[in-house]
């Protein structure tokens, strides 16, 4: 959850002008305005610290790009409350924005106008674990970290794990369908969430828990709210498979001449090191630099060697000596082979940590470095050079890199196809923001990749949808929101157009 701490640090700076204000084309719905006997009607449903009228911490996200006007911020405790907030939103004809731990990059879980904002992190608790299945049921506002520390001495992991995993939510993971740094070991969440309760916009609680990995009765209908971004109603609770824990990890970081060589690198890790390999990441020197001068001052980086292309390996399973084994000939053979340059070997967990940090630590660093644009695109792997050089060839033709934009980057999850790029601008320019996405975004979808690999729609990418989906799917995804949600009221002017 954004804090007030940290908005208090944007309160220093400019804060972003109001999304209302930045998409004149939205228009406010047919919704009814907050009154002050709806706040008295929360006032006794929920207790005193549940209902929140200085709003101005949860009105903006983390990345300091959208800003909504809500007046009213609601902090349920129960399911049972979420489900009474909602059946009177329903009825009154008020809308609603489900937020969880707001760390999202596409404006989801921000008000657009002065929508009431439901906030799940105080359903905070874990209702269940079975350490013979590993299967945890929690509630939506388990922060993801914390569920982590919760099953580790039980002798299991999440199968997600992200940058923001302090601060974001399961029922917010859940809603983005977040992909996160394991997803080529643990897969996404379609696959490793079992089930889940969610509150409809009527108030009906459509208890899903299941504890089964199989079952083949009729629609899963889990599946509509992954991914939703709380558009069809709040994921209240998660039923989720975790693996067994890893009982040996190792981390290496390499340098690579060229991103053919990353690509090499990467299919020589998946036919050597196969069933224990859990991640491959990389990100280019320009990353490196900005982390060293916004987040890591003063530290040296792992490697001596200056390349541009650096990639992280991380290995987990059941054996350290056979592990690192394998992991030393991997890198021994890279290097003999001229395609690893340099390469060192996290030796204990604090340098395992202290490796990590160089690629998590990114997305901060643009954060610090002025206004962030952030993009996360799926295409073929050898296409990810080719985008970043083309982004920033496009605007320096222009004059506008160094001057309207700098600091564009790009880094990912080469195991599963995903770039990240990320962009810093001087103050907060709305034209430069839609000429960037404009580009980022037909770039994509014009090399049949897609506009988001894991960070949702949101407000962000709404109005792309049109050129990334077609007509009948379109078509089925609105029949789907209005069976759902007839009076429009969930998380709306988000994910599709209409």
């Amino acid at each position: 959850m954004l804090s007030r701490r940290f908005y208090s640090s944007l309160s220093k700076k400019t804060i972003t002008p109001l999304t209302s204000i930045k998409h004149p084309d939205l228009k406010r719905g047919p919704y009814k305005k907050l009154e002050t006997k709806d706040v008295d009607y929360f006032h006794r449903i929920l207790s005193k610290n549940q209902v929140v009228t200085e709003t101005d911490p949860y009105n903006i996200d983390f990345f300091n790009l959208y800003r909504g006007s809500s007046k009213l911020c609601l902090f349920p405790t129960s399911t049972r409350q979420v489900s009474s907030i909602l059946q009177y939103c329903n009825e009154q004809k008020l809308a609603v924005v489900p937020q969880g731990g707001n760390t999202g990059v596409s404006g989801g879980s921000i008000a657009v106008f002065d929508e009431i904002v439901v906030n799940t992190s105080k359903l905070n608790q874990v209702r269940s674990f079975d350490a013979i299945s590993g299967i945890a049921v929690v509630d939506a506002g388990m922060v993801l970290e914390a569920l982590d520390q919760y099953v580790a001495p039980l002798g299991y992991t999440v199968p997600l794990d992200l940058g923001a995993k302090g601060s974001c939510q399961l029922g917010g993971n859940v809603s983005t369908n977040a992909g996160g740094l394991r997803l080529m070991r643990f897969g996404n969440l379609h696959g490793n969430v079992l089930g889940l309760e969610v509150v409809l916009p009527d108030g009906t609680i459509l208890d899903g828990l299941s504890a089964l990995r199989k079952d083949n009765t009729g629609y899963d209908l889990k599946q509509l709210f992954i991914g939703a971004e709380g558009t069809l109603g709040i994921v209240t609770g998660v039923s989720l498979l975790t693996p067994k824990r890893a009982q040996s990890t190792n981390v290496a970081m390499i340098a690579l001449d060229s991103f053919e060589h990353v690509q090499q690198a990467y299919v020589s890790a998946r036919d050597e090191l196969s069933e224990i390999l859990s991640a491959f990441e990389f990100w280019d020197h320009d990353s490196v630099q900005l982390v060293q001068k916004t987040m890591l001052q003063g530290q040296s980086y792992p490697l001596e060697a200056k390349k541009p292309f650096y990639a992280l390996l991380e290995t987990q399973g059941s054996r350290e000596e056979h592990d690192m084994e394998k992991l030393e000939a991997y890198l021994e053979k890279g290097m003999t082979q001229g395609v690893i340059q340099d390469g060192v070997l996290a030796q204990d967990s604090t340098q395992l940590t202290g490796l990590w940090q160089w690629r998590e630590k990114i997305p901060e660093a643009i954060t610090r470095s002025g206004t962030a644009m952030t993009y996360d695109v799926a295409m073929d792997i050898r296409l990810f050079p080719q985008m970043v050089t083309d982004v920033k060839a496009h605007f320096e033709e222009r004059g506008l890199l160094g001057s309207r934009y700098s600091n564009i980057i790009g880094f990912g999850h080469v195991g599963d196809g995903n770039l990240h790029i990320m962009a810093n601008m001087e103050g907060f320019d709305q034209h430069g923001q839609e000429e960037f996405d404009e580009f980022v975004f037909n770039w994509a979808i014009e090399h049949q990749g897609s506009i988001s690999a894991e960070h949702g729609i949101g407000i962000h990418k709404i109005d792309y949808m049109t050129r990334c989906k077609n007509p009948v799917q379109l078509a089925l995804m609105r029949k789907i929101k209005t069976a759902f949600d007839k009076n429009g009221i969930m998380n709306p002017y988000k994910v599709i157009p209409f």
